[in-house]
């Protein structure tokens, strides 16, 4: 399988499994602790993006050590990115669920999609844990 390719399916991986773990976050804060779904995006989105971060760096986007840039600028990127991430998908979310009357999970599916494609998976190949060259 050609670099790029295996790259995106471990990204997708590690996306998944933080992902699956924000989900859950989000489902417990919300339906246990009755926190509104907009708030339980932020909480659980960090939580999982711990997870993602350590993925990513170790395992998806892990290159030759002497052309890995230091863990606290990528974590700096990385926190940058994630902060963005959790805004889309609490406004999406919102967006969605108010305007459509969809289940706030289901709207939370659809946006998850579309920011983890179209924003997190982009900037954390080409900006986040780009190569230094």
């Amino acid at each position: 399988m050609p670099k790029p390719i295996f790259t995106f399916a471990k990204a997708q991986i590690s996306a998944f499994l933080g992902g699956m773990l924000d989900y859950a976050v989000m489902i417990a804060c919300t339906e246990l602790l009755h926190i509104h779904y907009t708030i339980s995006i932020i909480i659980s989105g960090t939580i999982g993006a711990v997870l993602n971060f350590s993925l990513n760096r170790y395992w998806s986007f892990k290159g030759q050590n002497s052309n890995e840039a230091p863990v606290g600028s990528q974590l700096v990127k990385f926190c940058l990115m994630v902060a963005g991430s959790v805004l889309l998908k609490a406004f999406g979310t919102y967006l969605l669920t108010s305007s459509l009357k969809l289940d706030y999970r289901i709207s939370r599916l659809i946006i998850d999609v579309i920011v983890s494609l179209g924003f997190n998976y982009v900037l954390q190949n080409y900006w986040v844990f780009k190569k230094m060259a």
